[in-house]
């Protein structure tokens, strides 16, 4: 008798789900970020133009957006982030 082998318990369809969770993962921590950037510069009362909201909002890069973070910190303009590129 042969085993039948399901497609969900393949091992090319787990490897597809992993890589899936992972790609997920990172995607998220990237938005988390980014929402970070926002918060800090609105909390500190910076306005951010549309301009800046979509670029912080568009960057899937988590190094990027950590180095933003971290000048949103001391920026005194929302435009600063952008200045060490």
């Amino acid at each position: 008798m042969t085993a039948i082998q399901y497609f969900w318990r393949h091992p090319l369809a787990e490897q597809v789900r992993e890589e899936g969770r992972e790609q997920g993962l990172v995607q998220g921590r990237a938005e988390a970020k980014a929402e970070m950037v926002l918060r800090i510069l609105e909390g500190r009362g910076i306005p951010v133009s549309d301009d800046v909201h979509e670029r912080v909002e568009a960057c899937t890069d988590p190094d990027q957006l950590e180095r933003w973070a971290q000048q949103a910190v001391r920026a005194s303009d929302a435009r600063e982030l952008f200045s060490q590129e």
